[in-house]
């Protein structure tokens, strides 16, 4: 018996090559640069379309875009990563296109930022006694873990020349301050005149208030570390208030300076889980490792523009 073969129809073309009438040019990976864009402006239809269309006209490629719009508020965010040639669309061409979208939708907020092309964030490190921050940061800065240049170190606490931390400071350049503090005289002003070319401070447990007075006249941001999960445990030994609290989860908060104690805007926590078993040492122990991780993650994305102010104290961190 002849079996007739049947032709099995192609429901998906998947693997079918279909002829166009429009031809897209590809990007020469050799000649590419990457690129970072956040905007906040009030929401609108076609914002995104706009920066998408704007990137692809200077033959630019968006590689991922993240859109954030509160609900019930009229409050459009974003952030895109892209690749572009340098070479078609210069830098300076670049900032022109997008103040050009920005002033078309009245934005509050339009960043970009070209990693290879840019200067690294120059930062100033403050710090008191304690030192596992402080050395965590500057070994990640050695590694390349961390787009900064850090210019100085400052703190309140006189460290002997042959310490660990200043062996590595001269070993690469890096100043190192000591300026003695009273409940009198915080130094503020002299810390002022050491970081006014600074792009924003760092306080790796930096155990000193910072005023009023100083945050209106630098006038940019400062990112701390809180060895504690806030909003709980503000204020001096956080440990020791967890662990007389019972906490099952301890942890470390980094935030933005105001003048409130501990009341910044949070850009990133981490937690770890704890039990009857531990002990204060314990608790230490587990919130340092924390507070490292937590701080070096905090400056890593402020760098790569992931982190906005959203409302009165609160962030976006895509």
């Amino acid at each position: 018996m002849n079996l007739r073969q049947r032709k099995v129809p192609q429901v998906f073309g998947f693997g079918r090559r279909r002829s166009s009438s429009r031809s897209f040019k590809s990007i020469d990976p050799s000649s590419v640069t990457h690129g970072i864009h956040v905007f906040q402006c009030p929401d609108a239809v076609g914002i995104l379309a706009k920066l998408s269309d704007c990137i692809a006209s200077r033959g630019g490629n968006i590689l991922g875009a993240d859109v954030f719009v509160p609900e019930n508020k009229s409050v459009f965010y974003s952030r895109s990563e892209f690749i572009f040639d340098p070479v078609k669309w210069p830098r300076l061409q670049m900032d022109e296109d997008f103040l050009r979208i920005s002033r078309m939708f009245d934005a509050t907020r339009s960043v970009v930022r070209v990693p290879k092309l840019d200067p690294k964030f120059k930062i100033a490190v403050l710090a008191s006694k304690q030192e596992h921050c402080l050395i965590d940061l500057l070994h990640s800065w050695q590694d390349g873990r961390l787009p900064v240049d850090i210019t100085r170190v400052i703190s309140n606490h006189d460290r002997f020349p042959n310490t660990h931390v200043i062996r590595f400071l001269e070993r690469n350049g890096i100043p190192y301050h000591y300026l003695h503090t009273t409940n009198e005289n915080k130094r503020e002003d002299e810390i002022l005149d050491l970081v006014q070319n600074t792009d924003f401070l760092v306080l790796a447990r930096y155990m000193q208030l910072i005023s009023s007075k100083f945050l209106l006249r630098y006038r940019k941001d400062i990112i701390n570390i809180h060895h504690g999960l806030l909003p709980s445990f503000k204020g001096g030994h956080p440990s020791k208030q967890a662990f007389d609290a019972g906490v099952k989860l301890i942890g470390a908060t980094s935030h933005f300076v105001t003048e409130e104690l501990d009341a910044g805007p949070i850009i990133e926590q981490m937690v770890e889980r704890v039990s009857h078993r531990d002990n204060i040492r314990s608790f230490v122990q587990k919130s340092e490792s924390l507070e490292k991780q937590c701080l070096a993650k905090a400056i890593k994305s402020y760098c790569e523009l992931r982190v906005l102010p959203y409302e009165e104290n609160r962030t976006v961190v895509f």
